[in-house]
């Protein structure tokens, strides 16, 4: 979980780079995903740290991915308007649409994750 933390952040943060320099940095909305991006790798430097920091730093993680994640629907939901080519804002849809699937995937996994280290504890814990 640790890893994934730091590609989604890297991945973030330069999309919102990115988006930020192709829209002539006219809009320091197009940093979002960058800000998001910082979040979770600052998450990742305490996960490193292991132990009770790990956990919690990667709990801190998932919250920023699910406020992200819903962040990003309102210009996701204008997906239609760029399929037919009357989008206002193509670039915002874009990346959100960009930042939505890297958060939605993260989730996925981290839940998954929780859920599987539920059960090795409670798996230990009924071993005598």
């Amino acid at each position: 979980m640790v890893a994934l933390t730091l590609a989604i952040g890297s991945l973030l943060t330069a999309t919102g780079v990115i988006a930020w320099l192709v829209t002539s940095m006219s809009s320091v909305t197009a940093l979002i995903p960058a800000f998001v991006g910082v979040l979770l790798l600052i998450a990742w430097l305490i996960a490193r740290r292991g132990g009770a920091a790990r956990r919690h730093a990667v709990h801190v993680a998932m919250a920023v991915a699910l406020l992200g994640a819903l962040g990003s629907l309102m210009n996701v939901a204008k997906i239609g308007s760029l399929l037919d080519g009357t989008a206002e804002r193509p670039a915002a849809i874009i990346v959100s649409v960009i930042m939505f699937v890297a958060l939605v995937v993260y989730l996925v996994v981290g839940i998954r994750s929780f859920v599987q280290a539920r059960k090795a504890r409670t798996a230990a814990s009924a071993t005598p």
